[in-house]
């Protein structure tokens, strides 16, 4: 299933906050983000829907592994490609602004041939 670029975002959102912080609340989404409460519950919603998170009596947020598995790869893909940028001399900044808006495009064929290129570097 090919998720919307937006679902995309809320996915590595969640998937990162939860590595940081150990968990996740949509209030903790909505303020990283800087989307409306109301914005955030409604993604939650589609991706509970989607069977890509589930949300605890306590209103922490957790991905399932489906919705762990997508986000891996979401972020993934923004860390490659914004080392990929840096490589290029792009400043750190810019290099995570633009793989923010690559990251969702890129075919699969070009995001393994930049990751091979790199590990060859």
């Amino acid at each position: 299933m090919r998720l919307e670029e937006s679902a995309q975002m809320y996915l590595e959102t969640i998937f990162v906050l939860q590595q940081k912080n150990g968990y996740v609340r949509s209030v903790d989404v909505a303020e990283h983000m800087g989307y409306s409460k109301p914005s955030v519950s409604r993604a939650v919603s589609n991706l509970k829907a989607g069977g890509f998170l589930t949300m605890e009596k306590n209103g922490e947020l957790r991905l399932t592994e489906t919705g762990i598995e997508n986000a891996k790869k979401i972020f993934e893909r923004h860390s490659i490609i914004s080392e990929f940028l840096a490589n290029l001399g792009v400043d750190p900044e810019t290099a995570a602004l633009d793989a923010c808006k690559m990251e969702h495009d890129i075919s699969d064929k070009s995001f393994e041939a930049i990751k091979k290129f790199l590990e060859k570097k």
